[in-house]
């Protein structure tokens, strides 16, 4: 009986970001879906059953992880079963921007639509993907503050149900990952520990809560903040609510939309300032528009119009992005003067371990073969790896060495 050979591929790069420290002259080696080494060029040998990748122009780094994101090439995870597009598309897209690992994100919708919808997607999920893999799902609501409901249905927002919630995490089949809701609304306790409990992380978010609120939150369990400054109070001196807490109380992890048009940069610094190295995570909130035209799209039942990249609601409020994390990741670098190894934790390191992803975030001997390789001075996305396949390869590059086709018998 044949078996094949082990895929064994050697990427060679003039540096790499663990991304918690910076190697020159680099290369990681990898065995099937695994990395097996990682460290200076010079400790490995061109063994003959390699195939090697020689770019001593690019960086290597791990595969992005957006653990917020709606959509992208005309797919809506809000709308799952309703798209024209695919998650299959969307998964193509985010690989061939360095994305490996993605949380689709559902709004708040109706009740039963928001059901038909979780299910649908989680069924989806379960199937393979030819790109990025998805690793579960974010609900974003239903159980907000309709005066922070940004872009979101107000007719679909619900106050604490436990009864609801448990229907939407069965519809979720286990795949739920995160729910976003509002710390200040009665019941709010009861819901953290029902989360806890399924083993889905509460995040606080779309809020007016108050410091005392925002606090009982957190003490109870609540270690995350969705997109933090947005969807909630401006920072005020004398009154304290959850953006001033969620920025200072070191047990929580927020996010940050980092498009550079949800927040202006002195913001961003001041939360890079703020919050310990592996407590920011940096998220795209893209839509279904993104890779897209300008045009007319939605966010589940809100429809929203796309120019010159931005999203908009009729109203003229911001409705998540188009931008993806390759582009936004170095805004964090220009505008927060954080160095490199900073911000890519931000996108890679630091999403995997709020989210538990233990396996992948790092470039490290039995983790995930999950990277991105870039052009050093242009940015520019080489390669994506995802579980050891070569997920996006740009037309120029090639291996320098291949090994035998031959077959272990």
């Amino acid at each position: 009986m044949k078996q094949k050979n082990r895929v064994r591929r050697l990427y060679k790069t003039g540096y790499a970001l663990t991304p918690q420290k910076r190697i020159d002259q680099s290369a990681v080696l990898c065995e099937d879906s695994s990395i097996l080494a990682v460290g200076g060029v010079s400790a490995f040998n061109m063994e003959a059953e390699l195939e090697v990748y020689d770019l001593p122009d690019a960086y290597i780094m791990p595969g992005f992880i957006d653990s917020h994101i709606h959509g992208g090439a005309g797919f809506d995870a809000s709308r799952a079963s309703r798209n024209e597009g695919s998650i299959q598309s969307m998964s193509r897209l985010l690989a061939s921007r360095g994305v490996t690992a993605f949380v689709p994100t559902v709004v708040s919708l109706n009740h039963e639509t928001m059901l038909n919808e979780i299910s649908a997607l989680a069924e989806m999920i379960n199937a393979p993907m030819p790109g990025a893999e998805p690793v579960g799902i974010h609900l974003e609501g239903p159980f907000i503050n309709p005066l922070k409901r940004g872009a979101q249905d107000i007719s679909s927002i619900r106050q604490f149900d436990p009864v609801l919630m448990q229907e939407l995490i069965a519809a979720g089949k286990g795949l739920i990952r995160r729910v976003t809701f509002a710390p200040e609304l009665p019941g709010a306790d009861k819901l953290v520990e029902l989360l806890l409990q399924a083993n889905i992380q509460p995040s606080m978010g779309h809020s007016i809560a108050n410091e005392e609120e925002t606090l009982r939150a957190i003490d109870a369990g609540a270690r995350c903040c969705t997109h933090l400054f947005n969807g909630m109070p401006p920072l005020e001196q004398r009154h304290i609510s959850i953006t001033a807490v969620a920025l200072t109380d070191d047990r929580v992890t927020v996010e940050l939309i980092i498009d550079g048009k949800h927040l202006h940069p002195r913001m961003v610094e001041l939360a890079c300032r703020c919050k310990p190295e592996t407590k920011l995570v940096a998220v795209s909130d893209a839509i279904m528009a993104s890779g897209m035209p300008d045009g007319r799209y939605f966010i589940g039942d809100s429809p929203i119009v796309v120019e010159k990249g931005f999203s908009l609601t009729p109203e003229g409020k911001l409705a998540g992005t188009t931008t993806m994390l390759d582009d936004g990741w170095h805004s964090l670098m220009n505008y927060a003067n954080t160095d490199e190894t900073y911000a890519a934790g931000s996108v890679n390191y630091n999403p995997a371990l709020s989210l538990g992803l233990s396996d992948r975030g790092i470039l490290r001997p039995g983790t995930r073969a999950d990277m991105a390789i870039f052009e050093q001075h242009t940015n520019k996305l080489l390669m994506t790896i995802c579980r050891g396949e070569i997920i996006f390869c740009a037309e120029n590059i090639k291996p320098v060495q291949k090994p035998s086709e031959q077959e272990n018998i």
